[in-house]
């Protein structure tokens, strides 16, 4: 099952909805805009000198507490919780509580200041006016509400597949190690027994491995020209392990391409490994394993071809499919859809064709 996590792209006007650190522009432009909104309908003018004003600051003032009161009080209690009945007769209430009250005080507190010529048609215009007025400004509130806490979701649905990703990576990479080097140790306990010099070379050789992967594996990305010597390294301790074994590396890049690719680390080992430990020929002729890499039009192209004896099956069943299992994971991980793996096999032959993007 390949994982492939929607990428959410942060823009500005995104951030400046969301992020805490623009909350007072944020509510300031918001206050200017309805503040010009409110002042260009015709209500206010129905007061005479300095007291228009002070009906227009009247009316803001009740409908500013009517938005805030929807946004941090019915929104979150009643509509997140998808109590949407409940929320909306609370909001249409809300609504006649609040323009019945500003009706109110113009009988009670501006009536003298009213300016006499005004017809009554007018004021229920008006009225009618700051009604329309109104409820697209709560709604508009109550949608902006929504998209705030859907790219918050959205975001930490987000941060939480990156982490679960980067566990799964971790976790991969940290069997696919042990693994490694558990085969290692199997290499150096037959030699021992066997030719204990050579044992003491592999012991040498065994320590720049772990010194590899030590302060190189650790990071996300290695160098190429790193894991293409490590890889040497560990096909020439096989070579002294084993006799009538031959390899080959061909390196068809510019060098300073190849001293500035980076990689995964450890991403072509298993394979190596792989081909090392199915090369053991149960005749004793000559077995050998090739691998050739190359750069193309930003991919980076790795193959693994080793010989093959028709009967022989590795000691370590259980596990030998660890590795490659581990391996395919993390490509689908690391490259989602992007990489390109091909396995063959025949009864002489076993080759890796591996395509990713650098």
């Amino acid at each position: 099952m390949k994982y492939s996590p929607w990428k959410f792209e942060e823009t500005f006007v995104i951030d400046f909805l969301v992020e805490a650190k623009y909350g007072f522009r944020r509510h300031l432009l918001f206050l200017i805009f309805f503040f010009f909104l409110l002042y260009s309908a015709r209500f206010w003018h129905w007061y005479s000198g300095i007291y228009q004003y002070y009906v227009l600051f009247f009316v803001y003032v009740i409908l500013i507490a009517m938005v805030y009161i929807n946004i941090y009080v019915l929104v979150p209690r009643f509509f997140f919780k998808t109590k949407y009945v409940t929320y909306l007769v609370l909001l249409v209430l809300m609504g006649v509580v609040g323009l019945n009250f500003i009706g109110y005080g113009f009988k009670t507190f501006f009536e003298e200041f009213r300016v006499k010529n005004i017809l009554r048609e007018n004021e229920k215009g008006g009225i009618y006016e700051g009604v329309l007025m109104c409820i697209p400004i709560i709604m508009t509130t109550t949608t902006i509400k929504l998209l705030q806490k859907w790219i918050s979701d959205n975001k930490r649905i987000n941060e939480l597949s990156n982490l679960t990703l980067n566990m799964e990576l971790n976790e991969l990479r940290n069997q696919i190690n042990p693994h490694f080097l558990f085969n290692m140790l199997n290499n150096v306990k037959a030699l021992i027994r066997t030719d204990p010099a050579k044992a003491s070379v592999v012991i040498v050789k065994l320590s720049e491995f772990l010194r590899y992967q030590l302060y190189e594996n650790s990071e996300e990305k290695t160098l190429l020209t790193s894991e293409i010597d490590f890889l040497s390294n560990f096909l020439n301790l096989e070579k002294i392990r084993r006799d009538n074994f031959s390899f080959d590396i061909q390196v068809n890049i510019d060098h300073r391409i190849i001293s500035s690719t980076f990689i995964p680390p450890n991403l072509f080992t298993t394979f190596v490994e792989n081909a090392v430990k199915h090369s053991v020929d149960l005749s004793g002729r000559e077995s050998c394993v090739k691998i050739e890499i190359n750069i193309d039009n930003r991919l980076l192209y790795f193959r693994c071809v080793n010989s093959r004896s028709a009967g022989y099956l590795p000691a370590d069943k259980r596990s030998s499919g660890l590795g490659l299992a581990n391996i395919t994971r993390r490509l689908e991980l690391l490259y989602n859809d992007t990489f390109d793996l091909k396995i063959e096999s025949d009864d002489t032959e076993y080759s890796v064709n591996l395509k990713i993007p650098v």
